[in-house]
């Protein structure tokens, strides 16, 4: 009886699971892990297949069952944090965004940060105005199809790609334009690192949203960069915070608090709700994990972190990893030949496409566009341009993070800054949730239900362009069928019926309203 218990619990820790991870260029690596295999484990595999040695700014990110966002950590079993029925799917992801992403040593880890920052762009997380939107689009098209040719790059190349969420013809010129007349020469790897020190210079850098409300019950984006932490409310940043005045992260619930000690001895709580318990609790663990490895410097420094003000209560948490002090000093001592890169090219990704599938609707006169007729696939197209946020035009701009400056604008006595024109509404990127067929289509409706707003320009020509409400009532069936059954994007909401019909209900109204 013993020697049967024993070989059946033998049975099961011999069992293997097989595991899927999404990378960067949204190619997948898939291996069979043991049941009882940590984190670190699969993390060192995957290293291993990139060829990575910079790997701590990296991490994988896994949904649970009940679609709540966390972080693989590495000195646990995998089987017991991911809590799901194998196989298993996660997706490798910069954790870490690195202070000065062009000072990174390889080449390696300056493309797959570079891959990210371009999916950061894409989805929505990194704001920045049209000037800044069409020279980083313009990188991204020197990086992948090079110098323009104008054989091969027939008028209105451009709009073949989706490097935004919405953007216009207006823009799109202006990016051939920058490709056409100042990339001329630029090898792959070098336009990557221009568009790295460009990336790096904007507001939103290395934002990781999480969503929450504040005392007030108004939404607001809460995140943590290289820098310190931040809160994005509409189109300001209303909180900066640098990591040296972060004396305590605490959370009780639903509710999140950060303890912040100023100059003059001046002492703050800010205080946010989250949409769940579970969701304050990954927010105050990245918060950790954040602040110990920009703020520290050597990982022995790191100490156990519980969430309330008594020990043996609440949750406790400890960071595992090397401070960004350790990482960069380690990284100055690699010496090896630089490994071969294999970039993703034209090919297209699955929830961040460089390359659309299909013509993009091009713009129709005023007068005209009522009487076009929408197909189902024209109609997807047309809430592309018209439910879209164009990127963005930012007016503190000259208030940015780089390493140079750091001081000045960390000095800066002016905690609000408006950051765009429009909110910051990353709402496609906030859940990931697995890859589908259609997941274009799906993420387009998506922003239409989450409200992504327009600039002024295009809001006009939006209402100026309106389907009649017959057009919306028919189109919005077709695409009640489509979502049916089907998932989204690796980086967007979830869709609900009811949700889908409240929005076709709020539209058809909009419509009638507009045509008396």
């Amino acid at each position: 009886m013993l020697s049967r218990l024993m070989s059946g619990s033998s049975r099961s820790l011999e069992r293997e699971y097989s595991c899927t991870v999404r990378l960067l260029d949204d190619s997948e690596y898939t291996c069979t892990i043991q049941r009882d295999a940590k984190g670190q484990y699969l993390f060192d595999l995957l290293c291993h297949h990139l060829n990575l040695l910079e790997k701590d700014y990296f991490g994988i990110r896994f949904v649970d069952p009940d679609k709540q966002r966390h972080w693989l950590e590495f000195t646990k079993s995998v089987v017991k944090q991911l809590r799901s029925q194998p196989p298993f799917t996660m997706c490798f992801r910069v954790k870490f965004y690195p202070a000065d992403p062009a000072a990174l040593k390889e080449e390696i880890t300056r493309y797959l940060v570079f891959l990210q920052i371009k999916r950061d762009l894409y989805h929505g997380r990194l704001l920045c105005k049209t000037s800044d939107a069409a020279l980083l689009a313009a990188y991204i098209l020197q990086a992948e199809i090079g110098d323009y040719d104008p054989g091969k790059h027939p008028e209105g190349y451009s709009s073949k790609f989706q490097f935004f969420p919405k953007h216009s013809e207006k823009l799109e010129r202006k990016i051939a334009e920058i490709h056409k007349t100042e990339l001329s020469g630029q090898t792959p790897a070098t336009s990557e690192l221009n568009f790295l020190r460009k990336a790096q210079t904007l507001e939103t850098y290395g934002v990781d949203p999480h969503p929450c409300k504040d005392v007030s019950g108004n939404a607001a984006f809460l995140a943590f960069t290289p820098f310190g932490f931040v809160v994005l409310q509409g189109n300001k940043r209303v909180h900066f915070i640098k990591w040296n005045e972060v004396t305590k992260l605490k959370f009780e619930g639903k509710t999140f608090y950060l303890y912040v000690s100023q100059k003059e001895e001046k002492k703050i709580i800010l205080t946010y709700f989250a949409p769940t318990p579970e969701a304050c609790k990954h927010l105050w663990k990245c918060g950790i994990e954040n602040q110990a490895f920009y703020k520290l410097e050597k990982s022995s420094q790191v100490r156990t972190v519980s969430s309330s003000n008594l020990f043996f209560k609440g949750s406790r948490f400890r960071y595992s990893g090397r401070v960004a002090k350790e990482v960069m000093e380690s990284s100055a001592k690699i010496k090896r030949e630089p490994p071969e890169i294999h970039r993703a090219g034209m090919v297209p990704s699955r929830s961040c496409p460089s390359i659309t599938h299909g013509p993009r609707l091009s713009s129709v006169p005023r007068t005209r566009r009522r009487a076009v007729h929408i197909s189902i696939m024209e109609g997807l197209e047309s809430l592309r341009d018209s439910a879209h946020s164009t990127p963005v035009r930012s007016s503190s701009h000259g208030d940015t993070f780089l390493p140079h400056v750091r001081s000045s604008r960390a000095d800066s006595n002016e905690r609000v800054a408006v950051i765009a024109d429009e909110a910051y509404s990353p709402a496609d990127s906030v859940l990931p949730t697995p890859v589908a067929e259609h997941s274009l289509e799906l993420m387009l409706l998506s922003r239409q239900i989450n409200g992504a707003t327009c600039s002024i320009e295009e809001e006009k020509e939006s209402e100026a362009s309106t389907p009649t409400a017959a057009e919306v009532e028919a189109l919005g069936g077709e695409l009640r069928a489509l979502c049916q059954g089907h998932g989204r994007p690796e980086e967007e909401q979830k869709i609900e019926p009811d949700e889908l019909n409240d929005a076709r209900k709020k539209v058809i109204l909009r419509m009638k309203s507009f045509r008396k």
